[in-house]
């Protein structure tokens, strides 16, 4: 791939809004100047997850990522640094240097995934490809989803598609077009046996399966024969791309109606989604017939807490999903129930009735879980008390399961209204159930919330993410913070010497174009104080007396100040946030940001007057550059005191040079301890 030129990359970084670009994978709501929502990185119930739009950065309390637009997608989506780029400048419309069709030779070149997502997309091109141009594929592929009544427009937008049987085969036409057969196997798309490869979804009409960004991860395939010993649907295999565990079909044309409607429809099939969304429906997604999970769960939280299970009328099938209901409410959901008419199923009634009526059935048939599930399991028990008495121990284990106390509260009034039974009753029967959870680790899916009082704000980096209230300015804590993974390969004697370390180049990063006022030399007492900039004089500091960081980030952050120094080009903290390396934006995002953020109308209020650090800048860099030497120098003594320890009582000549050597540097220490008006080493 060519390499995206420079004053492209800066007017990507520019133009994109990382509260829009977020905003399409993390509900994201306003707080103070910033926004939060739930970690995509990790389950969670309080929000932990920040955006900020001034400084255009995200931080993600829970795990500890951070970074820009860019790196937030190389993280979710696995893309390349390009493809990040790449992606962004679609979606902003920014128009990007022609690229020059890989050659088979580049190809090879390309990691596993890359190679693996190329031929995805070949794939999909080829079956969608087949549907309108292949005779085969019109006859038989195109006809089927036109007699399923989709338009030529939903057919476009789904990339639905078509794998032929008796024309040339895909797998032949992938090797012929230098893609290696290999990806294709590991893929599913090809099969191989006794010496022959064929096509795995050969004779079957195709759906893609999307990311949240729109890659193809994987395909579901549909048979239009009527063999009943021929499974109806294959599915892609699981791969380093696709995890179903993971995945929502339908959820790329979905995500910005869910936000919008602050609710997902939940289907089971490909084409109740694809019809729905031809309805005028469009926050509806599908488990593609897998058993709802966890990890499905969390991506549909991303975007909304409300959730409408639709079902047709099959009664063994309602039953069987009871589980996926009860996941649902143990993961904090608001969840609603539909049943569609005796059958009728989503995509049969989307077809035969308008968009109006389609919305105005699902409005007015949507029933809470608990009323739904009573319904279902009621029917048949009216006489028997003893199966009455398992149902309603059935719904109150479901109640349990919901995080919130209050919500808990709310379902198991209604419960006892309902079925006429002592709420004190059932409340007594959920504490059971409850206990036993709580004291069953094994069978315990969630973790009980924690106090507020259990988590200190000082310590938040280290415990877990701060429990935030809903109003006020928000904190951004743990900004500055040092990493707690790099904390724990520190040996406590080096501590300081990392800190004074992370101080000077914090510094540098933050603060190192802006402009600071000397004194003069010694020699030259006469002369006006002048002025210089942070990074001319740290790193006039350093090359002079040789220095450089121990550890391994910092050096390479210091090298590139180096670098733009000799070029004149000053690295602020945005040129860094573009760097190609995920650590250094990771760093810099850590540190772009106070410890606390203060409400400036808290501030107001009392009449509160801060000092920032930027108003005393010339004192903070010399004070950080000394203790930054003193750290070089602590450190060589402590050396030489090891060396003394372990040498040799009768070399004397060492020793002696050993010794000189820590009243000298001694004496150096002594003297950064009383001066702060001029750099000595």
């Amino acid at each position: 791939m060519s390499r995206i030129p420079s004053h492209i990359i800066d007017e990507i970084m520019n133009t994109a809004r990382i509260e829009e670009v977020l905003g399409e994978y993390v509900q994201l709501k306003k707080s103070g100047s910033n926004f939060k929502g739930l970690s995509p990185f990790t389950e969670e119930r309080t929000p932990s997850f920040m955006v900020s739009p001034a400084k255009q950065i995200f931080k993600c309390f829970s795990t500890g990522k951070g970074g820009t637009a860019v790196t937030f997608l190389m993280e979710l989506e696995q893309f390349s640094y390009p493809e990040a780029l790449r992606w962004l400048a679609e979606r902003y419309n920014i128009q990007l240097p022609e690229e020059k069709p890989l050659t088979p030779e580049e190809q090879a070149e390309l990691s596993e995934r890359e190679s693996l997502q190329i031929i995805n997309s070949y794939a999909r091109d080829f079956f969608a490809n087949s549907i309108k141009n292949s005779s085969e594929g019109k006859t038989i592929g195109f006809s089927y989803f036109k007699e399923r009544g989709f338009t030529e427009q939903t057919i476009d937008k789904f990339q639905l598609g078509y794998c032929p049987r008796n024309e040339k085969s895909f797998t032949e036409t992938a090797v012929e077009n230098g893609y290696k057969q290999k990806y294709l196997e590991q893929l599913g798309l090809t099969k191989t046996s006794n010496g022959r490869r064929f096509d795995f979804f050969s004779g079957r009409v195709m759906f893609p399966i999307h990311s949240v960004s729109g890659k193809v991860l994987g395909f579901g395939g549909r048979t239009l024969q009527t063999d009943k010993k021929i499974a109806k649907y294959f599915n892609s295999p699981e791969s380093i791309l696709y995890d179903k565990s993971k995945v929502l079909y339908g959820i790329y044309f979905a995500k910005s109606e869910i936000i919008k409607q602050d609710n997902c429809f939940l289907v089971e099939g490909y084409t109740d989604v694809i019809s729905m969304a031809q309805s005028g429906v469009e926050n509806v997604v599908s488990s593609s017939g897998t058993s709802l999970t966890k990890g499905q769960i969390k991506l549909i939280q991303r975007y909304t807490q409300n959730i409408t299970v639709l079902y047709d009328s099959d009664p063994a099938g309602i039953k069987a999903s009871f589980r996926g209901i009860d996941l649902l409410l143990e993961e904090g959901l608001s969840v609603k129930v539909c049943l569609f008419p005796e059958g009728e199923d989503p995509d049969s009634f989307a077809k035969s009735h308008s968009t109006e009526e389609l919305k105005k059935y699902l409005e007015e048939n949507q029933k809470d879980f608990v009323g739904f599930k009573t319904d279902v399991l009621l029917k048949g028990t009216e006489n028997d008390p003893i199966q009455r008495a398992g149902l309603i121990k059935e719904i109150v284990g479901s109640i349990a399961l919901i995080p919130d106390s209050i919500t808990r509260s709310v379902y198991l009034k209604q419960t006892a209204a309902q079925f006429d039974f002592k709420e004190q009753t059932l409340l007594n029967e959920l504490n059971v159930i409850r206990r036993k959870a709580l004291n069953n680790p094994r069978k315990r899916t969630t973790q009980p919330p924690s106090s507020p009082s259990s988590t200190s704000s000082s310590t938040s980096s280290l415990t877990g993410p701060p429990n935030y209230e809903d109003e006020g300015e928000i904190p951004i804590e743990a900004f500055g913070e040092i990493p707690n993974e790099v904390v724990k390969k520190i040996d406590s004697n080096k501590r300081d010497f990392y800190d004074q370390e992370f101080d000077l180049i914090r510094i540098l990063v933050l603060y190192g174009s802006r402009a600071i006022e000397i004194e003069s030399s010694l020699e030259n007492k006469e002369e006006a104080p002048y002025d210089v900039s942070v990074a001319e004089l740290i790193i006039f500091e350093l090359d002079r007396d040789e220095l450089q960081f121990h550890n391994p980030l910092f050096q390479k952050i210091y090298s590139l100040c180096q670098q733009g120094l000799k070029e004149d080009v000053f690295y602020e903290p945005a040129r860094f946030l573009r760097n190609e390396d995920n650590e250094i934006v990771k760093f810099v995002t850590d540190i772009l940001s106070p410890r606390h953020e203060l409400s400036r109308q808290w501030l107001l209020s009392y009449k509160i007057e801060t000092t920032e650090e930027v108003h005393k800048m010339a004192q903070a860099v010399k004070e950080s550059l000394y203790a930054f030497k003193n750290s070089v120098i602590m450190r060589r003594i402590q050396d030489i005191q090891e060396e003394l320890q372990n040498l040799d009582p009768n070399d004397v000549e060492k020793l002696t040079v050993l010794i000189k050597e820590q009243m000298l540097l001694e004496k150096i220490k002594s003297a950064f301890a009383h001066q702060l008006g001029r750099i000595i080493i």
